[in-house]
């Protein structure tokens, strides 16, 4: 591992003109990978989903079947037999399946452009590169198996554009290596993506509790891009920290797409979008006691009334001075020293109990 740079701490960067971080709303990607199925009229289908849904921007991936792979068919080239969704498919074809097209990246953008929503990729060699900032995107994202090709991250960190690093299967000695190859080149804009490389991933190994943790050892932002089913994991993590979420979207699961199985509908990204918000706008400060919410639910606890008219020499019994709703009296606990004295004037029902009225 090399030797860190010395870096400030950074809490949030910039997207576009769009801030990330913790004072804002979770920052929402909708993944389109390989779900537009071989179409590019479906991938503008998505790309108007995801923007109808409120994400903040729509990614795609940016390479072929041949700057990813080779065309070999051994072992090594082949997804395990008992993989859940590509089993003992060859890299290649799978790629060549899930890849899109460059000649279709100018019309997404273009699109999600003109409907108001960001639009970046992971690329996955230089040539990805080179082309993306041909069409100036806003960002760049490097994928999880990525993270260990360092050329490849300062190449795409010295555009000077934001970076988004996903540390699936990565070891802390991995992470450091590939933000200290980021930060080497001047860029600050740097952030990590919790992530569990896994389609679809159990939500037993998402380790939310592990995003603080990424957040103090390495200084900066940490979002989650999550292959679980739902929404669930995805909300969770807010409330750990996670100040931007990745999840594939489709237009239908039943439709099939490369990535269908694990991805978000249109009314599952929606759902997303909203409760993210929600469950940033609940976090609110390390601190117990009421809050200005709760300033009116203030002034019902329960005190002690008078509750019967007494004449002044009257005692004070649990008949004639109750523990009710509002709050303007004495406590309910100090009944016990206040039973059996006596009232040293008429007093009206409804009267809050004081001292000064035994």
């Amino acid at each position: 591992m090399s030797t860190p740079v010395e870096t400030p701490a950074t809490t949030s960067l910039t997207i576009g003109s769009t801030p990330v971080g913790p004072d804002v709303p979770p920052f929402i990607i909708a993944e389109m990978s390989g779900n537009h199925d071989g179409s590019l009229e479906k991938a503008l289908e998505i790309v108007r989903m995801a923007a109808a849904a409120g994400a903040h921007a729509i990614k795609l991936q940016t390479y072929t079947a041949d700057t990813i792979t080779i065309d070999v068919d051994k072992p090594e080239f082949r997804l395990s037999e008992g993989h859940a969704l590509w089993g003992s498919r060859r890299l290649y074809d799978l790629y060549e399946e899930a890849h899109t097209p460059w000649e279709w990246h100018q019309p997404i953008f273009d699109l999600a452009r003109e409907l108001g929503i960001l639009a970046f990729s992971s690329p996955f060699d230089p040539t990805a590169v080179e082309f993306l900032e041909g069409l100036e995107v806003p960002a760049y994202k490097i994928a999880s198996s990525e993270i260990v090709d360092l050329p490849l991250i300062r190449l795409a960190a010295q555009t000077g554009k934001p970076l988004i690093i996903s540390t699936g299967m990565a070891s802390v000695g991995e992470i450091a290596a590939a933000v200290d190859a980021a930060h080497s080149t001047g860029n600050r804009q740097v952030m990590l993506l919790s992530c569990t490389v896994s389609y679809p991933a159990d939500p037993a190994s998402s380790n939310l509790r592990g995003i603080p943790v990424m957040r103090e050892a390495f200084g900066v932002p940490v979002g989650l891009s999550d292959h679980t089913m739902g929404i669930g994991a995805a909300v969770a993590s807010v409330a750990f920290g996670s100040v931007l979420v990745e999840k594939h979207v489709t237009m239908s699961r039943e439709e099939g797409g490369v990535d269908s199985a694990f991805s978000l509908e249109p009314d599952e990204l929606a759902a997303l979008v909203r409760e993210t918000k929600v469950a940033w706008q609940a976090l609110g400060e390390p601190r117990i006691g009421a809050r200005e919410a709760e300033r009116e639910g203030l002034r019902f606890r329960r005190s002690l009334f008078v509750v019967e008219d007494v004449k002044a020499g009257d005692p004070v019994t649990a008949t004639n001075v109750r523990s009710i709703r509002p709050a303007n009296g004495l406590s309910p606990d100090d009944f016990a020293l206040v039973e059996s004295k006596r009232f040293t004037r008429d007093v009206e029902r409804g009267t809050p109990m004081s001292w000064d009225l035994v």
